[in-house]
């Protein structure tokens, strides 16, 4: 019985595998289709930006594949490792730290009291809140609480560092031998996180543990952005642990004290966890991913927030490709697949946001050149004899298999095609905010994105939309035009093209409209 039950997984990971490299292989074989069909220099730089970007999209839909199909084995890796582990001798100390900024103090609250209910010795465990709150409101009643609580509290007025700075800046005021972080939104579901955890430290040069994160249902909105986390815990980061690349996902982990010392203490930007993990893995320690849930954060309530915290993503990824350029040549000691997770990773929403607009705009200039499809009208459109004699449809298919991916892993695996399709939908939406962030990093702009509130209430507040969707809406407005025009002038595959494009960007408003 279990041996059929592994066969029926290794099937559907197969099956899936093979669309995401038929995708790659699509996309290709339309890219060489306009390399050899270009009649001028403009039409021959086009299809050479085109294979360029194919090829550095085949590069993330490989990586992809290789991580989702080792993922697979990663259950029978870690239940290895697992059962050899021995109960703890004597129990170490350990900080728990909470980090705080503006969050609902009732929140802040019930999620800190939760945590002293942790199966750890007490005279053991020490509980740290570092507060970077600019309301005052907000300060005076979490530092009344830690007060009544036998917490110890940390306010900075100026937030120099993010959260990194704010738990560096607790680190000098602490002696505890292992540090574990949860974060402010996140509810612990699992008493027993530090006596799982800690036996894995009987490793001496193992570093940290990071287990799954994931959130508490919600809307549509809210599942779609969890099933985010969800592909990363299940299938990115075992294919990383097995590499010893396991990332540190900024909380429901534990960190040897030591370890983080030696490598100077949390790397102060926007992304923390990656850059710490970087310097992990430099200074020779290890890692572990145990796929366990411990604690579940708040739901994304709204588009906006969702914004926000994939503009924080993509800046901090941004700073991290050039620390990791400058740093990897530096030391020189990663490994060829750790070479590969830390690129995949650093470029991973770039290749989400600007090569997809790259993709886009490439779109338009292909659509109006004078490639032979352009000449195309509907009936020969639709006549088998076309079809065969050209390779255009490979452009269209490699279109239709990049949503279908998505899709078959969601029903799979989380028994939804609508969070499937909202997964694929939401990576358009934030294509231009998320591109936004990464210029704005390489300008070294505020990282923080602030949308515009001129009402009360964002929710269904057209004008709201509106205003925060400005880039987006001009976008899809111009993609809706060509499209027509394109029709209008025989161009019917440019036009389904160009106008599937002009859709999937106007998602970023009609979501903002929706959720907020």
């Amino acid at each position: 019985m279990a041996k059929t039950k592994i066969t029926a997984g290794l099937l559907v990971r197969f099956s899936t595998v093979a669309i995401f490299i038929l995708l790659s292989v699509a996309s290709l074989i339309f890219a060489t289709y306009l390399l050899v069909t270009a009649n001028s220099t403009y039409t021959l730089v086009l299809a050479c930006a085109f294979l360029g970007l194919s090829v550095f999209a085949g590069f993330f839909n490989v990586y992809a594949s290789v991580s989702y199909f080792r993922s697979y084995f990663y259950d029978r890796y870690i239940e290895e490792i697992t059962a050899k582990l021995k109960p703890l001798k004597s129990m170490p100390s350990v900080a728990v730290v909470m980090p705080v900024y503006n969050e609902d103090p009732e929140l802040v609250e019930k999620n800190m009291s939760r945590l002293f209910e942790t199966e750890y010795p007490k005279s053991k465990v020490r509980y740290y809140m570092v507060d970077d709150s600019t309301a005052q409101g907000v300060k005076e009643r979490l530092q009344k609480f830690c007060k009544d609580n036998n917490v110890v509290f940390f306010h900075r007025n100026e937030r120099k560092g993010y959260k990194a700075g704010a738990i560096n800046n607790m680190l000098k005021h602490s002696k505890e031998e292992f540090l574990a972080i949860i974060d402010a939104d996140e509810y612990l579901v699992n008493t027993n996180f530090l006596k799982d955890l800690l036996p894995y430290f009987s490793d001496s040069r193992l570093a940290y543990v990071q287990t799954e994160k994931r959130s508490v249902k919600g809307s549509l909105l809210a599942e779609a952005v969890d099933l985010f986390d969800a592909f990363f815990f299940k299938f990115i980061q075992p294919h990383r642990a097995l590499n010893n690349t396991a990332l540190f996902a900024g909380s429901c982990g534990v960190i040897r004290r030591s370890a983080l010392d030696s490598v100077g203490g949390f790397p102060e930007y926007v992304i923390e966890d990656t850059f710490f993990s970087l310097e992990s893995d430099l200074h020779n320690f290890k890692s572990l991913y145990v796929p366990r849930i411990y604690a579940l954060g708040r739901s994304m309530a709204t588009y906006t927030a969702l914004v926000k915290q994939q503009w924080r993503y993509n800046y901090g990824a941004t700073q991290f490709i050039s620390y990791y350029m400058k740093r990897s040549k530096e030391e020189k000691k990663l490994t060829p697949l750790a070479t590969l997770d830390y690129i995949g990773h650093g470029f991973g929403l770039n290749y989400l946001s600007i090569v997809l607009i790259a993709f886009t705009l490439l779109s338009v200039l292909v659509s109006f050149s004078t490639l032979p499809f352009v000449h195309f009208t509907l009936k020969q459109f639709l006549q088998a004899s076309y079809i065969s004699r050209y390779l255009e449809f490979f452009g269209g298919l490699a279109f239709i298999l990049s949503m279908i991916a998505p899709v078959i892993l969601t029903k799979v695996y989380f028994g939804s095609v609508r969070k499937g399709f909202m997964v694929f939908v939401l990576n358009f939406a934030l294509a231009v905010s998320r591109a936004k962030a990464a210029i704005a990093a390489v300008m070294h702009r505020d990282p923080a994105w602030r949308p515009v509130r001129s009402m009360s209430s964002t929710r269904h507040n057209l004008m709201y939309a509106v205003t925060n969707t400005k880039a987006e809406i001009l976008m899809s407005g111009s993609l809706l035009s060509l499209g027509f025009y394109a029709f209008l002038t025989s161009n019917i595959a440019g036009s389904i093209w160009l106008t599937t494009y002009g859709i999937l960007y106007l998602f970023a408003t009609l979501l903002i409209y929706k959720y907020g």
